[in-house]
């Protein structure tokens, strides 16, 4: 008996898993679609500007972040 309630248990987790794991692509999908609309919309040039300001402040987090561990 016990052996048939640790397996119900795996089993509805795994269905928890799975469908998690839809959830998450079906999320990587929109994402997706909404900024290649947004790349379409605002155009190429204007896309490169936003990428690189967006590199930008993720090296400047990066180097802070670094500074506070340097500091510890």
């Amino acid at each position: 008996m016990p052996q048939n309630k640790l397996k119900a248990k795996v089993e509805a987790l795994t269905r928890v898993v799975q469908q998690l794991i839809k959830e998450v692509q079906r999320n990587s999908s929109m994402s997706q679609g909404t900024l290649t609309a947004l790349q379409i919309h605002i155009g190429e040039e204007d896309w490169n500007k936003v990428v690189k300001q967006l590199q930008d402040r993720e090296l400047e987090e990066q180097e802070k972040q670094k500074e506070k561990k340097l500091e510890v």
